[in-house]
């Protein structure tokens, strides 16, 4: 569903060029907010004074850069490159460029002021309106946060999920805001985004180092940067420990390469998913699945070709 109301919220065509735009917005709305993906030859772009009036957007904008970068013409001027963010209330006007000749790649999270949360109003109220567009710092410990939940919100199902889906809009925002300063990091709002966040790359931290036999609740939590301890209460907030989650990751891992890798033998599968004997990877699928990972092959191989018949 593309609809370019919602793009030019966030940013116009330069009237002093004549862009085309293609697969220019991939629209998808949770709740009232809208992710937005703009990809295409824009020339130039700007937020002027007139699509400010002429409909206001009233929101937090956060730009995830997808493409080689974008220069943002502001107070001050600067560019995002690849794998950058950048923060902007909807209602300031700026101007933007692409960097490299192929143009626009962003995804972009626009968030209506009045769909934060009530918990949030006294914090951002005083100064939303302030947020002139500006990249996050380039060494912040929140960018691989928000890169996290950024991934996790696009892979997440909305019919299916809604409030994950939601729960990920509101960290992502929060996130932000505790970049601009305007959400105290100590606060009770701020310390439930940092959980998600956390979470979230946890788990990518998990799938990342899923063939390590040693993958340890130490190993994950120095990559995060937090305590031991802190990382087991993210896991029991879920109902589902980090053991747990790194034997159903490794289960998971086995499952793909059962089906995908076929003339990889079992025992080097249980290797490259981190098992650490055969025999525990035996154990563990038996329990898990009701059969053996031979089994579990053979009714794949089986299932494949009655569909080819």
């Amino acid at each position: 569903m593309m609809i370019l109301s919602e793009f030019v919220l966030i940013v116009s065509p330069s009237p002093a060029t004549s862009p085309m735009i293609h697969d220019a917005i991939v629209l998808r709305r949770i709740g009232t907010a809208s992710l937005i993906e703009l990809r295409g030859p824009l020339c130039a772009g700007e937020r002027s004074t007139g699509d400010i009036a002429d409909p206001p957007g009233d929101s937090l904008c956060i730009y995830q850069q997808l493409g080689a970068g974008s220069r943002f013409s502001g107070n001050p001027e600067f560019c995002i490159h690849h794998g950058m963010f950048a923060t902007v209330y909807s209602d300031l006007p700026y101007e933007t460029a692409p960097l490299a000749a192929d143009g626009f790649h962003l995804r972009i999270l626009k968030v209506p002021a009045a769909d934060l949360r009530p918990s949030q109003a006294d914090l951002v109220k005083a100064g939303l309106g302030d947020l002139v567009p500006k990249p996050f710092r380039e060494h912040s410990a929140l960018v691989p946060l928000l890169a996290s939940c950024f991934r996790d919100l696009k892979e997440t199902d909305d019919a299916s999920e809604p409030e994950r889906a939601r729960s990920l809009v509101q960290a992502l925002a929060q996130l932000a805001l505790i970049e601009r300063g305007l959400i105290r990091p100590g606060s009770r709002v701020a310390l439930h985004a940092l959980r998600v966040g956390r979470l979230s790359l946890a788990r990518r931290l998990i799938a990342r180092n899923i063939s390590r036999t040693a993958l340890s609740p130490a190993l994950v939590a120095d990559l995060l940067g937090i305590s031991v301890r802190h990382l087991h209460i993210l896991f029991e907030a879920t109902d589902i420990s980090f053991a747990q989650t790194v034997t159903a990751e490794r289960l998971a891992e086995s499952r793909r390469l059962l089906i995908q890798s076929r003339q990889q033998s079992i025992s080097d599968i249980a290797l490259a998913c981190g098992f650490n004997s055969i025999a525990t990877f035996y154990r563990a699928f038996q329990a898990a699945h009701g059969m053996s990972p031979g089994e579990f092959r053979a009714t794949q191989v089986e299932h494949g070709l009655q569909l080819q018949r």
